[in-house]
């Protein structure tokens, strides 16, 4: 692999000298100046390292590479200077994160040694990144199934949540869209733990006893405990953890937390969580939101405001293509249910609004040969046409 590598200095001779001893080795491309630096950075990246010169007019070279971590915080940060000055070397190592501090001179071979190194720290760095990924979106891919496997009717209530939370996010321009929507869809993964009937009667609006109450209250914290074992997973933890919690600080947890300090991700599921459960009472969705205005000390006003106009927004159904009818053998991975799924007998299977994988297409067939699945099955459009029943592939094994 011919990685690349940014040099940064003031002195274009000294620039010219870096292409001609390392063109052969490596994708060279060069800035004079930290400014310049920075844009190459950000516009032609990603580098394997960049490599900067520390006395530099305008930023310096621990100035610039600080920068640069927050630019690309996967390059590798080398700083080369003349003066080898301990205080210069410290800071360029507590700001900008450095690799190797170089005192110049630094001969040609010995230059392309060291960036041999930093080329291996950086595929070290990414390919330690790329494998949390993965392992992420795949912890995240088996709860969700897990959660809708469990129960269907949680898992609607959850892309529900997702999609208000998106609109929410939207309105308040928040940018981590990612977070604030996993943690809608995990927000009430805790409550899988809960008996079938108990949550039957929150689905109703029905009061609760207080043995009752306190096995729901503890479901957030369930949630937590569950997701903040996955790393990266502790800020989406921690919104979920504070999902009741009052913005005046009262409610659960018990502890100090109030106002902007409580996760933003929190506040508004605090806000749709309590409006969904006062219209299972009964009340429409603008009369649940009248009642909540009475509930002083309880919302972040803002993210209050943001769901007011989200219902004032009229729903623009003529922009939504209609959903489409077909056989279950012609359900495929990446379908969207535009309604539950049902056995024969009516028994919710998956709800609305989810979408095939490989693991519930699996799941269906085999309920299919079992209890028999009603059909037609109603999907939302997809990008591709379905293809007619003769051309099925697998139909006759299916059908058998």
């Amino acid at each position: 692999m011919n990685e690349k590598i940014l040099c940064v200095d003031d002195d274009p001779n000294i620039l010219d000298a870096y292409k001609r001893s390392l063109r052969k080795i490596y994708t060279i491309d060069t800035a004079q100046g930290g400014e310049a630096g920075l844009a190459v950075l950000t516009e032609k990246g990603p580098y394997a390292v960049v490599v900067s010169d520390q006395h530099m007019p305008g930023i310096s070279g621990v100035q610039f590479l600080a920068k640069a971590r927050d630019v690309a915080p996967d390059t590798v940060r080398m700083m080369l200077t003349g003066n080898a000055d301990l205080n210069v070397a410290i800071n360029a190592l507590n700001e900008g994160a450095i690799f190797r501090f170089l005192v110049k001179p630094v001969t040609p071979e010995n230059m392309a040694v060291i960036l041999e190194h930093g080329v291996a720290q950086y595929r070290l760095v990414t390919a330690e990144r790329e494998l949390l990924e993965k392992t992420l979106r795949g912890s995240v891919r088996i709860l969700i199934e897990i959660l809708s496997s469990l129960n269907p009717d949680l898992f609607g209530r959850s892309q529900l949540l997702r999609q208000e939370m998106r609109q929410i996010s939207d309105i308040l321009g928040l940018t981590d869209n990612w977070s604030l929507e996993l943690a809608a869809m995990l927000a009430q993964i805790g409550m899988v733990t809960l008996p079938t009937n108990l949550f039957q009667r929150l689905e109703k609006g029905a009061p609760l006893n207080a043995t009752e109450q306190a096995m729901l209250d503890r479901t957030p914290e369930i949630s937590y405990k569950l997701l903040a074992n996955i790393p990266r997973l502790e800020q989406v933890a921690r919104m979920i953890r504070y999902q009741n919690k009052n913005y005046d600080g009262s409610g659960i947890p018990d502890d100090n937390v109030s106002g902007d300090a409580i996760p933003v991700g929190a506040r508004i599921l605090k806000v749709l969580l309590e409006w969904h459960q006062i219209e299972a009472r009964g009340a429409s969705r603008s009369g649940a939101y009248a009642l909540m205005r009475n509930r002083r000390g309880f919302y972040d006003p803002t993210v209050f405001e943001a769901l007011g106009r989200i219902l004032g927004q009229p729903e623009n159904a003529a922009s939504k293509r209609p959903p489409i009818r077909i056989k279950l053998i012609q359900l495929k991975v990446g379908h969207v249910l535009a309604s539950n799924m049902e056995t024969d007998e009516g028994k919710l299977l998956i709800a609305a609004g989810h979408q095939i994988t490989e693991t519930l297409l699996e799941k269906i067939f085999n309920y299919s040969e079992i209890a028999g699945i009603r059909e037609p099955i109603i999907i939302e459009q997809p990008a591709e046409p379905i293809a007619p029943l003769s051309s099925q592939p697998g139909v006759a094994r299916r059908a058998a």
